[in-house]
């Protein structure tokens, strides 16, 4: 039996995986996010161990027989959030997160600084990033820097707590602006564009070894073994790939979830910085992976349902999948950027935009327009990927987003490419970070990520994608005409 964690932005997640593939168990605690000023995101890390407490309480009253036959943990989390320490790992300030925009001057500053860190990082800087958030504490909390002592991710926090280590793995960490990607190392030109060295940082291991072990309290705590290995684990997308067995190139993934992400696993590391496409390390040792990604996916459906007041997405789903041809050609047109925009942009003040309403468009019209808004921008991603030589002859389809079947036709149509829902895809971070553990134990590779069975397929539709590629052309030039205008 093996315990996954997954540390999301809007949940943690728990899952248990016996030997034979079955999940046992799943719960999740929901998480709120906190946005005190324009473009700033926080959470208190507090509050995700409050979450991990309460939900492990949960399996122990429903599942502790199973609890008590875990061999390993392992932990999925949300990417790129810094999490400031001082000596006394006590936490400095609230997480600034994945979605946080405040640090663009900062990113310029670093691209200035130093032409040549997309080379050694394989990404642009860009706000979402850790680096640029420590730069920005650096000028505008100074105070507050100078305590630095550690700078943690948001699972790799939960470790600390775990386990009294400060460790992270390669996967997350290429998200930091900090690692040298291709050599699986931190770099100390990177850290020296934010005034910090390797001290600062922690141990790194890959995310299929053990990273510690967990204290004998908490093993008592929650019915589990104490000393029972944690897995390096994964960042939230690299662990979902290791859930669905995309773990070979030529294997990718489309995730609908609170971000948009396409994820393409590759043998080398293979960057495109100039697209804003990102290069990473995979959770596995001598594995990289590609990934566009935008900010705001199935959370811009969840956004305008309750601006619509909808009683759910589904509901707006279903009332878009009912207009006529006409009614969407005639539809106003939906830029996503809710949170700004990474891939190909790299805007972090790209706004919302709905283009074209009329007295005669309504609710569907409107939730249509986001569907398709998120699908365009999805496509911008997929087309910045392929410029990069990403190539995939399927994608496995996951997150929130993909329950409905009508959109996955709609997206598989815009990006021309078979789109898979596998059995037991929704289990995502959490159910890759069980895997993680199972190969820290001693698993092997092709015994433990395996693809799932397939639940549905949406196949492509030529005389949809016709249909919708002027529409696709106005969004871009709609993007191009107003970028001077979103600053």
């Amino acid at each position: 039996m093996f315990l996954g964690i997954d540390l999301g932005t809007s949940e943690l997640k728990l899952l248990l995986l016996d030997e034979q593939h079955h999940i046992v168990a799943t719960t999740g605690v929901a998480l709120t996010v906190q946005r005190p000023q324009p473009l700033w995101s926080e959470q208190n890390p507090a509050d995700w161990w409050a979450a991990l407490d309460a939900g492990m309480a949960k399996l122990k009253s429903e599942h502790g027989a199973a609890l008590a036959q875990v061999r390993g943990v392992g932990l999925s989390g949300q990417m790129h959030g810094a999490v400031a320490l001082d000596a006394a790992d006590r936490v400095l300030r609230p997480a600034i997160l994945w979605n946080d925009g405040r640090s663009g001057a900062q990113c310029a500053e670093m691209m200035a600084a130093c032409p040549e860190l997309p080379a050694i990082t394989g990404n642009l800087a860009m706000p979402g990033f850790t680096a640029p958030k420590l730069a920005w504490m650096r000028q505008h909390e100074p105070e507050l820097f100078a305590r630095v002592a550690k700078v943690l991710l948001p699972k790799d926090w939960l470790r600390l707590g775990l386990s009294g280590s400060c460790v992270s793995e390669m996967s997350d960490a290429a998200g930091t602006l900090w690692l040298d990607v291709a050599r699986r190392r931190w770099s100390p030109e990177a850290l020296a564009l934010t005034g910090l060295n390797e001290g600062h940082m922690p141990r790194l291991v890959e995310g299929s070894e053990p990273s510690a072990g967990l204290k004998h309290e908490l093993a008592q705590r929650w019915g589990l073994k104490a000393g029972i290995p944690i897995a390096g684990g994964g960042g939230d997308n690299a662990a979902s790939a290791v859930g669905m067995g995309v773990v070979k190139p030529g294997q990718g993934f489309l995730s609908l979830g609170t971000s948009g992400v396409i994820f393409l696993c590759n043998e080398a590391f293979s960057p495109n910085p100039a697209r804003a496409v990102h290069a990473f390390c995979h959770a596995l040792p001598n594995t990289w992976h590609q990934m566009s990604v935008m900010l705001s996916a199935a959370s811009a459906l969840r956004w305008v349902t309750q601006l619509l007041g909808e009683p759910n997405e589904a509901t707006l789903i279903d009332k878009a999948a009912a207009l006529s041809d006409t009614q969407r050609r005639q539809a106003p047109i939906f830029l996503p950027y809710l949170s700004g925009e990474r891939t190909p942009h790299n805007n972090a003040h790209a706004q919302g935009v709905f283009f074209g309403l009329t007295h005669e468009h309504g609710a569907a019209a409107m939730g249509y327009a986001v569907l398709e808004g998120v699908g365009f921008g999805l496509l911008d991603g997929w087309q910045a990927l392929q410029a990069g030589g990403g190539k995939a002859d399927a994608l496995w389809l996951v997150g929130g987003g993909a329950r409905s079947a009508w959109w996955a036709r709609l997206l598989a149509s815009l990006l021309d490419v078979r789109l898979l829902n596998g059995v037991g895809a929704e289990a995502g971070g959490a159910l890759g970070a069980a895997r993680l553990a199972w190969l820290a134990c001693g698993g092997t590779v092709d015994d433990v990520c395996r693809t799932p069975d397939i639940a549905r397929v949406a196949e492509p539709d030529t005389a949809l994608a016709a249909e919708l590629q002027p529409r696709h052309a106005r969004f871009q030039r709609l993007y191009t005409a107003l970028r001077s205008e979103f600053a």
